[in-house]
């Protein structure tokens, strides 16, 4: 390795820390394409269906480029996250969180966050293990929008027994927007909309 890329193995060491720390290296260079690819969909003005569109360019990347994938989401480490998990996450939980602030949210942002990327890695990783051929991507298709049944409301706050529900969720999103009630009232409110967000 060190060979090819004409440097000392020490080099690569003292860049990279070890093998696994050089494996992240490689998973964010792939994962760079991914975000190109985000970056160049802006938000519509229905963030359900753009989450829809985040699903499928996820699932797109790790089957066009299967190596950079696994080497993301192949081989889990408790306690741990590869910088390019830790940005994919943080693109997820801002598209979950305008889907709260719209008030479409039927489960907490954290936990609609956990069940989305849980689905979206666990097919694309299936199918990433099927041969091309022999792929059915409706399957991808299928567990998108039983995903998202699980997670939204069909419209915002339309739904009956999920009103409470998701106005606390998108008044828990917007709340630092809140600058007429102090730091404390904010904290006290957003303990509050917890409790009913998580019970």
């Amino acid at each position: 390795m060190s060979a090819a890329a004409g440097v000392q193995a020490p080099t690569i060491y003292r860049i990279f820390g070890d093998k696994r720390g050089l494996l992240d290296a490689v998973a964010e260079h792939g994962f760079a394409t991914y975000l190109v690819s985000k970056a160049a969909s802006p938000p519509s003005e229905d963030p359900v269906q753009d989450l829809r569109r985040g699903w499928d360019l996820h699932v797109g990347f790790g089957l066009a480029h299967p190596a950079f994938y696994t080497l993301i989401y192949g081989e889990p480490r408790p306690g741990l996250e590869s910088p390019a998990a830790r940005e994919a996450a943080l693109v997820l939980a801002a598209q979950v969180h305008r889907i709260a602030e719209a008030g479409r949210l039927r489960v907490s942002e954290e936990r609609a966050a956990h069940l989305i990327h849980a689905a979206g890695s666990g097919i694309t990783l299936s199918m990433i293990a099927i041969r091309p051929a022999q792929r059915d991507m409706e399957l991808s298709v299928i567990a998108r929008e039983s995903i998202i049944a699980t997670v939204t409301t069909g419209e915002p706050r339309t739904e009956p027994g999920n009103t409470l529900f998701s106005t606390a969720v998108a008044l828990r999103a917007t709340l630092p927007a809140a600058t007429a009630l102090t730091q404390p009232e904010r904290a006290l409110l957003s303990e509050w909309l917890d409790r009913i967000t998580h019970q």
